[in-house]
């Protein structure tokens, strides 16, 4: 079931971008920073895939993904900023974020400062949730939007140039993912397993 999960979003992601270009990159960025689970790290190393055969600006690319992440994260710190902890505690469940979550990520915030914003933009699966303790500790909205833009860039032209690279060594590179598709599978299931028991346990 998991694996006909993972299969699905991945598909729907590629045919997606292949379909709309940048504006399908865009919407699929704004809404993983909203707090919607679809991973950056399948949306832009494929947006790069493409790159390698002149479809797309790798520039281009991550800055259309991070002036896109903005717009979701700016309601998910808008939730944070003016429904606080309460909020988050009563509606966190679903999409898995319990009280445990939220008290990691107040003390990511107490030891880092506003700089939280600038890593957690950098940190998979973090990134999609940062914008919230954001909000929470009324970080001011000038000083979010330039450190989460900033981070979004960075991490959207990294995952975006692993893409490029494996498009231009394709040739030889497939081989080699035929022989562990299988492996990366199943690691990934173990991932997600773990974080959703991890929660229910909690």
């Amino acid at each position: 079931m998991l694996t006909d999960l993972l299969s699905s979003i991945t598909n729907f992601v590629i045919q997606t971008i292949d379909q709309l270009g940048y504006l399908g990159v865009a919407v699929l960025m704004a809404v993983q920073s909203a707090a919607v689970p679809i991973p950056s790290e399948v949306i832009m190393p494929f947006a790069g895939f493409l790159a390698a055969s002149g479809r797309f600006s790798l520039f281009l690319l991550a800055l259309v993904a991070s002036g896109a992440s903005i717009i979701g994260a700016l309601l998910t710190y808008g939730l944070g900023f003016y429904g606080g902890t309460a909020l988050i505690k009563k509606y966190g469940r679903f999409v898995l974020i319990n009280e445990y979550d939220l008290q990691l990520t107040q003390k990511f915030f107490a030891k880092f400062g506003n700089w939280a914003t600038l890593l957690g933009s950098m940190t998979p699966i973090v990134r999609t949730f940062i914008s919230i303790p954001a909000g929470i500790g009324k970080v001011k909205l000038k000083t979010f939007l330039s450190l989460y833009f900033l981070g979004s860039f960075i991490w959207s032209y990294f995952l975006a140039y692993l893409g490029f690279k494996l498009g231009e060594n394709w040739a030889q590179l497939q081989g080699y993912f035929q022989k562990f598709d299988v492996l990366i599978v199943i690691l990934i299931l173990v991932g997600i397993a773990w974080w959703i028991r991890r929660h229910f346990k909690r």
